[in-house]
């Protein structure tokens, strides 16, 4: 509808080069999003999602034009900072039992501090120093900001890898075992935990995705734009959170899937630059943001409870975890009956 309704008002929204341009726009969220909403399905949240990619990009950058070092090494010791920081979130919510939205609250602070600070230090500005003269940028830039002409649009390759990471998750939670374990976590975590779910390593897994996705766009913005500044990605967090709840997530885990993850980060980049389009003032975009998640809130409510109300077809509830395919010691189905007398007997 929001598609549909841009088109009509919007005649430059017409053109491939403008729907393209939603595209790149919706990538940039959506590559992190994927993350944010396998981790709203497994019951958590993460409030550090938005900063850890600018801090991803300055450890590069800074790291690497500080010490002279190729852009190579800077990338891997990147990539290694941000799942540290993802595991020490996953393994403080398991080991504390805190809300993740507290423990990433913090974490949140001290890298948006530490963003600002190192990097006047560093620095003597809060922004890094142009990388193109660093060995290494080239390749680096073909891996994650590249982009090539169909006809006279520009595609990004970040389209491209929001496409994969997209397929890939969808493929995880409805073909994999892991799959079945995230929507357990998510729905009940003490009761998958009684049928041998992993559940402090499948949460743990979980928020060093999302760092991982964090430092991919940190990459893809570092090597486009050659410097970053410290106090960029602030407030992206909370665009994660609502390309998944308007995609069909709910808050309180258990339910939800990839492809509406997308198709709330594709309504995002519709919506940012479709008022743009339309010659309305960029203003009111967080007031239409605001709108989108309400009526998002209430639909996955309402929905929910229809799923959950006797007169509702079995099976109809498309987005809950799906049978396991082949059942063994770490699949969620239960003990039968019969089952139960030949433990017992083993136990004797």
């Amino acid at each position: 509808m929001i598609f549909v309704f841009f088109l009509l008002v919007a005649p430059s929204f017409r053109s491939a080069a403008s729907f393209l341009t939603v595209l790149y726009q919706s990538s940039t969220i959506g590559i992190v999003a994927v993350g944010v909403g396998l981790l709203m399905i497994g019951g958590e949240f993460d409030l550090s999602a938005g900063v850890i990619t600018t801090s991803a990009g300055l450890v590069n950058s800074m790291f690497c034009w500080y010490f002279g070092v190729d852009l190579w090494v800077g990338a891997v010791l990147s990539l290694v900072f941000c799942l540290a920081v993802g595991f020490l979130n996953g393994w403080l919510v398991m080991r504390t039992g805190i809300p993740s939205f507290l423990v990433t609250l913090g974490t949140f602070f001290v890298l948006q501090g530490a963003n600002l600070g190192v990097t006047k230090l560093v620095t003597g500005s809060v922004s890094s120093r142009d990388i193109t003269a660093i060995d290494g940028f080239g390749p680096l830039r073909k891996i994650f900001a590249s982009s090539f002409t169909v006809g006279s649009a520009t595609v990004w390759i970040t389209v491209l890898w929001w496409a994969l990471f997209v397929a890939l998750a969808a493929w995880t939670l409805q073909r994999a075992r892991l799959g079945n374990w995230i929507y357990a976590v998510g729905g009940a975590a003490a009761s998958a935990r009684a049928v041998g779910v992993p559940v402090v390593r499948t949460t743990i897994g979980l928020f060093m995705t999302v760092s991982f996705l964090g430092w991919f766009v940190g990459m893809h913005t570092l090597y486009r734009f050659n410097t970053l500044q410290a106090g960029n990605g602030v407030g992206n967090e909370f665009l994660y959170i609502i390309a998944a709840v308007v995609g069909g997530t709910l808050l309180t885990g258990g339910f939800g899937n990839a492809f509406g993850v997308a198709i709330g980060a594709f309504i995002f980049g519709m919506t940012s630059l479709g008022i743009v389009y339309a010659g309305w003032d960029p203003n009111w975009f967080r007031a239409f943001l605001g709108v989108m998640l309400l009526l998002a809130v209430l639909v996955n409510a309402y929905v929910k409870r229809l799923s959950s109300s006797p007169a509702f077809p079995s099976g109809a509830a498309s987005a809950s975890p799906p049978a396991s395919p082949a059942p063994d010691s770490s699949t969620l189905v239960p003990p039968s009956s019969s089952a139960v007398p030949m433990a017992i007997e083993r136990e004797r």
